[in-house]
């Protein structure tokens, strides 16, 4: 028991040893950053005790927060999924129909690819991505498309955050030096006194967040179609590459023959289901796959050896 305890805790700091990476750091830094500042500002801006929608900004602004780095985490730390090393089919014919792996020494399963990074044969790898220092597949696939969502969308929450404590504070300092000189209380009543002082560099760091967060928006979210357009048919950006070339194959030797990509279920739903799922858990064990009815389950292995062929 005390040398299985040494083997989890050693697997574990082994895993929290991925937050040590430019990419880790950079992503987390961002989040940090824009969380803070969007925080701050809420407090300037829409003191959350003061009324009922400020709480609701308030309550937004953290349920954001929590959601992204729950499954920017669980992106990381569950992981994608890796084949065992020195894997074989159960049954030994099947071996013809796969690659095998000199370095994990074991026969590479239907959609899974080797990674360099990562050192392992990874289950229906989609890519490497530094900014969790991890692979996307099978495991994670959800957790991590989930964040690109997320992301985004608290961002825009916290852009909008950003741009109206800057035009209130501005507005109000305008409003109170003209007050002063035309001596009209009444547009002294706008005044807002916020909770903390809205400094030079209070405002400083909110357009530096501002451009944090948009440039989020844009780059994270145009990451997040192109997941969502392989996942809505049922490919890893891996198996879009290698569909390309075997109609580059068949239109090149002009075959005749028709490619069928065998895991595109014909539905969108269903094909949306095999990534997201009420549990968390993608359907599925990583060696085997739905696939078309005029396909098979190495329909995608065979044309992969025609690829190294051709």
């Amino acid at each position: 028991m005390n040398i299985l305890s040494a083997i989890i805790v050693f697997e574990n700091l082994h895993e929290v040893k991925r937050l040590f990476h430019w990419g880790p750091i950079i992503a987390l830094t961002v989040i940090g950053v824009c969380s803070s500042m969007a925080i701050l500002d809420s407090i300037i801006w829409y003191w959350p005790l003061d009324t009922t929608g400020g709480s609701i900004n308030f309550i937004m602004l953290i349920n954001w927060t929590v959601l992204i780095l729950y499954n920017y985490f669980n992106a990381m730390f569950v992981g994608p999924g890796y084949i065992p090393l020195e894997w074989k089919p159960e049954n030994q014919q099947d071996i013809m129909y796969l690659q095998f792996c000199r370095l994990c020494q074991g026969y590479k399963a239907p959609r899974s690819h080797h990674c360099r990074k990562c050192n392992r044969c990874v289950m229906k790898m989609d890519h490497h991505c530094p900014w969790i220092n991890n692979c996307c597949g099978h495991l994670n696939h959800a957790y991590f498309t989930s964040f690109l969502l997320l992301a985004p969308l608290g961002c825009i929450h916290a852009a909008l955050i950003f741009i109206m404590t800057m035009y209130t504070q501005l507005y109000d300092r305008i409003s109170f030096g003209w007050s002063s000189v035309k001596i009209d209380m009444s547009a002294a009543r706008h005044i807002h006194h916020p909770f903390m002082p809205f400094s030079i560099a209070a405002f400083a760091a909110t357009l530096f967040a501002l451009g944090l967060a948009l440039g989020t928006t844009i780059a994270v979210g145009m990451l997040f179609f192109i997941q969502m357009k392989v996942i809505l048919r049922n490919k890893t950006s891996v198996e879009a590459w290698i569909e390309e070339k075997a109609k580059d194959r068949i239109q090149y030797y002009q075959t005749g023959e028709d490619f069928i990509f065998p895991y595109d279920l014909s539905s969108r739903w269903e094909n949306f289901k095999q990534v997201f799922t009420w549990s968390g858990t993608p359907i599925g064990d990583g060696n085997e796959w739905p696939v078309h009815e005029k396909c098979n389950q190495y329909t995608l292995t065979i044309e992969q050896q025609f690829e190294l062929t051709y």
